[in-house]
């Protein structure tokens, strides 16, 4: 649907991302219009693509998808731009002048000859031409929006490229397209490398070369690494740019004057099965061993861009700095009390566990790890009830909605995730390498626990250690057999094995988690070993053992999709009273095919909320939305109101990436959808809005991350 009209009033407007609400008058009709709407004042004359749509409270809306800025068509119009105060210099009274004066010669007289602007009093030679250069300067900004568009570059992102780039941005477009990839987020290099092709650009220009290898660089950090061997990357660059390894050697050198780039030598042992061959062997046994142990030190160099080297260089200096504070909050004569909680509490601590609780004592930083059962959750809980009787002050957290809340349950202390206790929500960039600088508000604690830290990215553990105080004493807790982190970087295993952080790891099974058969077989599997069979766990005397765990061996795919519905509807109720919607998630490695999540979230649907004439759904595309549906918030919206209506109300704004919950409600006259999330909160969204949840009978192992 199009409509073109005048903006009468701004309602609202977004200072971040330009989300606008505005009284919109046309020949018709005034509507309320909403949408991202950069550099719109009142009195812009728009054409705007969009929808009619219905808010709950608000009513009638028109919601725009792209929109166009027209010059003013009438007088009327003409004048109402002039005096919204986006012209330097002039206000309602002198617009109505310059109107009235040169009426319809007003758009040309502005452009073309600002000088007889001086005819009008108070307007002397030198502001005519500051007002002539400001109108210009609008409407500027707004063709270099339109241009932006060619290239696939949306609204919001126009705008982060107009404050880098000022008035000038179409002119340093057109002579480097490739600027694109630094100012923009989320561009697709191969359509901008095409259209700098087209429009005369030779392949080995310095500058679509230095492009291709930043957006190599960040195709490396999409699949989690931090650096690029220089080896592999000049091997990528040379089949995505085909130039010669000379030219992208040259230009990697003036990336690295610039600063733009890192690159870090490393001398790095070759464990190569040929290391013995670099020397003849001919006869004893003696000469071989001495051979073998040969170490080959091989000079690596690694290319980093330079906010990830800065991220790394961040955290490993502020941990320093934490870790050799001179002021280490500390229990006195913290065996004494270890025993006195003993005896006071049912907890029954063993030697490791009084170990890692001694060396979280004594040390500011201090990791502890260990796989399922080994009682990583029961030396959290001793240390939170110590520090509390000292009155210090815990602050808990984790990377997930999910892992907060378990930690939340299993303490009885509230965790927050790290994004909320940072509050790095509103980042304009969030989740971008850009935003490596990002001042985060210092935490007020005395020991900050951080659970499942296996998760935790490059970006979000430098966030953390710059909230802390010198002093403040922070523990690590994870697990590195877990899965990594979905962004850059590898923290847990990387500050283990930088041997420079207090490390204690637990590798006894706690007698009650030894009857898990699930915990059993993570821990076999760690240590290359299968499952456990029947015959290991009679030779073994296993016969306590939880039957929690079981493994299905088949490859037929019908067979497969068979044994899920059949689990999910029937068997493991029967079993165990395991509630799909309480107790159970389908984990699969793919979104596609018969056992990908879209076509298994389509089948578990329909075989475990099925149609019915009591339960209210709605059609998107080619999805149903139904109630009781379970459904996961695919992506972060820090301004979604929610509220807690037990134990106790609670309300805040944002939902994030990865939250699971279920449909309680749908709406038809509100156009709305009410979701009920794990943690007890629950959030209206509009019909329009649910491009941002998505199924969840099933997720992907990538999902699942997230939760």
């Amino acid at each position: 649907m199009e409509i073109t009209g005048e903006v009468k009033d701004i309602i609202y407007q977004n200072e971040i991302n330009s989300y606008t609400v505005a009284e919109f008058e046309t020949e018709k009709e005034e509507i309320i219009i909403v949408g991202y709407l950069p550099f719109i004042n009142v009195g812009d004359t728009l054409k705007l693509v969009g929808k009619i749509v219905t808010h709950q409270d608000y009513g009638e809306q028109f919601k725009v998808d792209t929109f166009e800025k027209l010059m003013p068509q009438t007088l009327g119009s003409l004048e109402r731009y002039l005096s919204n105060g986006t012209i330097k210099g002039v206000g309602p009274a002198t617009a109505k002048k310059i109107v009235d004066t040169f009426k319809e010669e007003t758009i040309h007289i502005l452009k073309y000859e600002p000088q007889k602007l001086a005819q009008i009093k108070g307007i002397n030679n030198e502001k005519a031409q500051a007002i002539s250069e400001s109108f210009i300067e609008n409407w500027e900004i707004w063709q270099i929006v339109g241009y932006l568009e060619k290239f696939g570059i949306g609204i919001q992102n126009a705008k982060n490229v107009y404050k880098k780039l000022g008035v000038n941005a179409i002119e340093e477009i057109e002579s480097n397209p490739y600027i694109l990839i630094d100012v923009a987020n989320n561009v697709d290099f191969k359509k901008i490398d095409k259209m700098a092709i087209d429009i005369g650009l030779p392949y080995n220009n310095d500058k679509r070369i230095k492009s291709g290898i930043k957006y190599a660089l960040m195709c490396a950090t999409l699949n989690g690494h931090c650096a690029v061997l220089e080896k592999n990357l000049i091997e990528f660059c040379e089949e995505l740019l085909s130039v010669t390894e000379e030219e992208i050697q040259e230009n990697l050198i003036e990336l690295k004057v610039k600063q733009e780039i890192i690159v870090e030598t490393r001398l790095e042992e070759n464990k190569s099965e040929n290391n013995k061959k670099q020397i003849n062997i001919e006869d004893t046994e003696k000469i071989i061993k001495e051979v073998e142990n040969i170490k080959v030190i091989d000079e690596k160099n690694w290319v980093y861009l330079a906010a990830f080297y800065k991220a790394e260089e961040n955290i490993a200096n502020r941990i320093n700095i934490l870790k050799n504070s001179p002021n280490i909050k500390k229990i006195e004569n913290i065996k004494k009390e270890l025993k006195k909680l003993e005896k006071t509490s049912e907890i029954e601590l063993s030697e490791k566990q009084k170990e890692a609780i001694e060396a979280i004592n004594d040390n500011n930083v201090c990791i502890i790890t260990g796989g399922p059962g080994t009682g990583k959750t029961t030396i959290i809980k001793t240390i939170i009830e110590m520090f509390k009787s000292q009155d210090k002050k815990p602050v808990l957290c984790a990377p997930t909605g999910r892992a907060a809340k378990r930690m939340t349950e299993t303490t009885g202390e509230e965790a927050k995730t790290l994004h909320r206790l940072l509050e790095i929500g509103k980042m304009e960039e969030e989740g971008s390498y850009k935003s490596v600088d990002y001042e985060v508000a210092p935490l007020d604690a005395d020991i900050v626990i951080v659970d499942e830290v296996s998760m935790v990215d490059l970006f979000l553990m430098n966030y953390l250690v710059k909230a802390l105080y010198q002093g403040t004493k922070l523990v690590i807790v994870g697990d590195i057999d877990q899965l990594p982190s979905v962004g850059p970087g590898s923290i847990l295993k990387d500050l283990i094995s930088s041997n420079q952080v207090t490390t204690i790891v637990l590798n006894k099974i706690f007698r009650q988690a030894a009857k898990s058969k699930i915990i059993l077989n993570a821990h076999r599997v760690n240590e290359g070993e299968s499952f456990l069979t029947k015959e290991q766990i009679q030779e073994q005397n296993l016969t306590n053992l939880n039957e929690d765990f079981f493994y299905i061996k088949e490859q037929n795919q019908e067979k497969i999709l068979y044994n899920i519905i059949s689990l999910c509807k029937e068997r493991l109720k029967n079993y165990g009273d395991y509630d799909f919607f309480k107790n159970i998630q389908v984990i699969t490695p793919t979104k596609k095919g018969m056992l990908g999540t879209k076509e298994l979230n389509k089948i578990l649907q329909k075989n475990l909320n099925p149609e019915s004439e009591y339960l209210a759904q709605k059609q998107v595309g080619d999805t149903i939305y139904r109630e009781n549906d379970r459904v996961m918030q695919i992506k972060n919206n820090y301004d979604i109101f929610w509220e807690k209506l037990e134990p106790k109300y609670e309300s805040g704004m944002g939902v994030f990436n990865g939250e699971l919950g279920t449909i309680i409600k749908i709406n038809e006259q509100d156009k709305t959808l009410t979701i009920k999330f794990d943690d007890e909160k629950q959030a209206d969204y509009m019909f329009q809005d649910l491009d941002q949840i998505e199924h969840a009978y099933s997720i992907t192992v990538h999902k699942s991350q997230r939760k």
